[in-house]
């Protein structure tokens, strides 16, 4: 990969890629766990593009190649950076599109920061603290495994840890996924905010109280074979906002494959097209 863009966004550098025309409606994609932005697939954030959005994805601060830290922080903090990042870009709001950790951050960008967003997706994601289904042990086996020393036994983790993550009706492509983790591992390996990532997540309050003062148009999309997030976390966070459409898709695991983007995708497309008739 070439060089990509990079924005100054609440004191921080956060390197970035868009799709689309930049005239469509913005939609901003924020990643999970120590995920880099190419954990959103190149061709769905072009399908996304294809549905009439500007599509903006972006590496957390301390992941991929955006600022690492040497400090704990917290998601606010993350959610914080989201928004400088759409000010830095010139955009007053945007559709906020978050998975997993990444939807934990949507949900705080849409509570703390509700001027910025006109709707809010959140995909495999939950309430956090003492509001969320703790994962099974088999997710808190993944989600602790030890950072291996080569790069070798990086990817042999990287395919073990999604291979465990699938859902029934998504067997395993090791080749495509060999390929992604390959290509993230060699842009951008750092354990360290991996660990800092998870203390901010176990730091973070529950949000279902405060899930009910959303007010603008949600979906949240969840996996029923989801061993990292449960599946009653997205039952949980749907329940708790006003008018919230919940999709809940068998056989998807923690993950969003590549057979359920074209459904994700019109959803996403026609919440904002509800967004939209409803101004």
């Amino acid at each position: 990969m070439g060089p990509m863009p990079r924005a100054t966004a609440n004191g921080i550098e956060l390197e970035y890629e868009t799709f689309g025309d930049r005239k469509a409606a913005p939609l901003l994609l924020i990643s999970g766990l120590g995920s880099q932005m190419i954990g959103w697939d190149d061709d769905f954030c072009r399908l996304l593009a294809g549905r009439g959005f500007h599509v903006i994805r972006f590496d957390n601060r301390d992941a991929g190649l955006s600022t690492w830290m040497d400090r704990e922080y917290r998601l606010d903090d993350m959610a914080a950076d989201a928004v400088g990042l759409l000010d830095a870009l010139g955009i007053p709001a945007a559709h906020v599109v978050g998975a997993s950790m990444g939807g934990f951050i949507a949900q705080l960008v849409t509570l703390n920061h509700p001027e910025h967003v006109l709707t809010l997706t959140s995909i495999m994601s939950g309430p956090n603290g003492d509001d969320q289904v703790r994962p099974t042990d088999e997710g808190t086996a993944v989600l602790m495994a030890p950072a291996p020393d080569t790069r070798e036994e990086r990817i042999a983790v990287g395919l073990w840890a999604k291979q465990k993550l699938l859902g029934s009706a998504d067997p395993f492509n090791e080749q495509y996924e060999a390929l992604r983790i390959t290509r993230a591992i060699d842009r951008a390996y750092h354990p360290a905010g991996f660990v800092r990532q998870l203390q901010a997540i176990m730091a973070a309050n529950g949000r279902l109280a405060r899930l009910a003062h959303v007010r603008v148009p949600t979906l949240v999309i969840h996996g029923a074979d989801d061993i990292l997030v449960p599946v009653e976390n997205g039952r949980n966070v749907a329940a708790a906002i006003p008018g919230a459409r919940y999709v809940e898709i068998e056989g998807m695991g923690h993950d969003v494959p590549r057979r359920v983007w074209a459904q994700v995708a019109d959803a996403i497309a026609e919440l904002a097209g509800s967004a939209s008739h409803a101004c």
